[in-house]
C-alpha cells in the first residue's frame, strides 16, 4: 500500500514539474523546439493516414447501419446526432488516443528508457540542463497538441465519409447533410471532445516518459517499459474516457 501511495505522489509531482516547464518552454533554445517539431510530425502527420482511413471506415459504417434501422422507425434525422455521438463524442478521442499508444507510448518509453540506461540522462544533468524542461516537456506537448488536432481531423474524415454513403440512400446536397450536423453539434459535445483528447494526450505522454525514466541499468528493461507504457495508457484512457462521460450525461 505504501509503494501505490508513493507512486501516485511521484507521478503527482512529476506532472507538476512537467507543466511548471510547459510555462517556461518558450523561453528555450532551438534544440528543444526541434524536439517539439520532430515529436509532432511523427505523432500527429504520420498518424494522420491510419487516423483518416479509421475515420471514414467508422462513419461509413455507422450510414450504413444506421440508416436502414432508422428508417423502419421513420426517425432517419436521428442519423445526424449519432453521428456526432460516436464520432466526434466518445469514438474519436478514444481511438485517436489508442492510435497514439499504440505508436508514440511505446517510442517515447523505450527511447526515455534507452537514455538512461546510456547515462544520457545522467549527462544532461552534469552538464547543467535539466531532463525534465528538456525531454520530457516538449514530447508532453508534441503528444498532446498531436492528440487534439488528430481528433479534429478524425471528427472531419468520419462525418465525411458518412456523406458519401449516405447519398446512396438519400441523395441530399452537401449543404443540407453538413447544415443538419450542424445542428446536432452543440458547444458541450465539442467541449466534451476537445476535453478528452486533450486529457488523454497528457495522459499518454506522462505515462510513457515516466515509465521510461522508471528503468535501472539492465537494457532488457527498455522493452518492458515500452509494454507497460501501453498497458498503463489504455487503462487510464478508458477509466477517464468513463468518466468524462458520465460528468458529461450528468450536466447535459
Amino acid at each position: 500500500m505504501g509503494t501505490f501511495f508513493n507512486s501516485i505522489f511521484y507521478n503527482v509531482g512529476f506532472f507538476a514539474r512537467v507543466l511548471k516547464g510547459v510555462w517556461s518552454f518558450g523561453r528555450r533554445g532551438q534544440a528543444a523546439y526541434k524536439i517539439l517539431i520532430m515529436q509532432i510530425l511523427f505523432t500527429f502527420v504520420e498518424a494522420l493516414g491510419i487516423a483518416t482511413l479509421l475515420a471514414i471506415a467508422i462513419g461509413a459504417a455507422v450510414t450504413v447501419v444506421g440508416i436502414p434501422f432508422l428508417s423502419a422507425f421513420s426517425q432517419e434525422r436521428l442519423i445526424y446526432s449519432l453521428l456526432i455521438l460516436i464520432i466526434t463524442r466518445e469514438l474519436g478521442p478514444l481511438l485517436t488516443a489508442f492510435i497514439i499508444i499504440a505508436r508514440s507510448a511505446t517510442a517515447i518509453a523505450t527511447e526515455m528508457a534507452g537514455m538512461v540506461i546510456s547515462h544520457e540522462v545522467e549527462a544532461y544533468i552534469s552538464v547543467g540542463v535539466d531532463p525534465i524542461e528538456y525531454l520530457a516537456v516538449p514530447r508532453f506537448l508534441g503528444v498532446t497538441i498531436s492528440l487534439f488536432m488528430l481528433n479534429i481531423f478524425f471528427s472531419i474524415f468520419g462525418l465525411a465519409g458518412s456523406y458519401v454513403v449516405a447519398r446512396f440512400f438519400t441523395p441530399l446536397p452537401a449543404s443540407v447533410f453538413f447544415g443538419y450536423l450542424l445542428e446536432n453539434l452543440t458547444l458541450p459535445t465539442l467541449l466534451i471532445s476537445i476535453t478528452k483528447s486533450i486529457a488523454f494526450g497528457m495522459i499518454i505522454s506522462m505515462v510513457a516518459i515516466t515509465r521510461g525514466l522508471a528503468v535501472e541499468r539492465a537494457s532488457t528493461e527498455i522493452p518492458v517499459a515500452g509494454l507497460k507504457s501501453v498497458g498503463a495508457a489504455f487503462g487510464w484512457c478508458i477509466v477517464v474516457n468513463v468518466l468524462l462521460s458520465a460528468l458529461y450525461v450528468m450536466l447535459a
